[in-house]
């Protein structure tokens, strides 16, 4: 039996008061939906050895958190065990995204190749400052490149076989 591929969507760091109220750092673009009353999540944590199945009582913004409840669970002794847990979702209940758009995860670990056939490493993250995303690729000797993710620099992302086609740009590598 194959297992299911989990995604994050959300890192438990606290509690919140006395009510079993937890904080929740999200790890996705779709709050409204991962979150809302009635979602199913999964609790992977180190102290558990299987995930725990979560269903969401209550979700409320609060500053850079997403406070979440928990059905059965009413107060801070229910909840304090799954601090620095992981909420997950099974990969088939991901949103379906736009053509030419693509979850972090399949990203990462994809080769990163120049237009003129240079291997330049592989992609490690992706960061999301504002205004476009950044690519960060690992060579494989020196620090860090780069990339933003806009068409004249990032020219084709291929998630199936793990590679991403991109133009370098003068002085991206200086």
């Amino acid at each position: 039996m194959s297992e299911k591929k989990l995604i994050l969507v959300g890192h438990l760091v606290n509690t919140q008061g006395v009510r079993g109220e937890v904080r929740v750092v999200s790890r996705t673009d779709f709050d409204d939906v991962r979150f809302e009353t009635g979602s199913q999540l999964l609790l992977v944590h180190p102290n558990h050895p299987k995930p725990i199945k979560l269903k969401v009582a209550s979700s409320r913004p609060h500053k850079q958190f997403i406070l979440l409840t928990f059905e059965g669970h009413f107060n801070i002794d229910d909840v304090e065990k799954y601090k620095g847990g992981d909420l997950m979702v099974p990969e088939t209940e991901l949103v379906e995204l736009p053509e030419n758009t693509y979850f972090i995860y399949q990203l990462i670990g994809c080769q990163v190749v120049s237009d003129e056939g240079q291997e330049l490493g592989v992609l490690r993250d992706v960061l999301q400052p504002g205004a476009n995303d950044v690519y960060v690729v690992k060579p494989p000797k020196g620090k860090d490149i780069l990339l933003p993710v806009i068409p004249e620099c990032v020219l084709d992302v291929d998630v199936v076989n793990k590679k991403v086609l991109v133009h370098i740009l003068p002085g991206l590598l200086d």
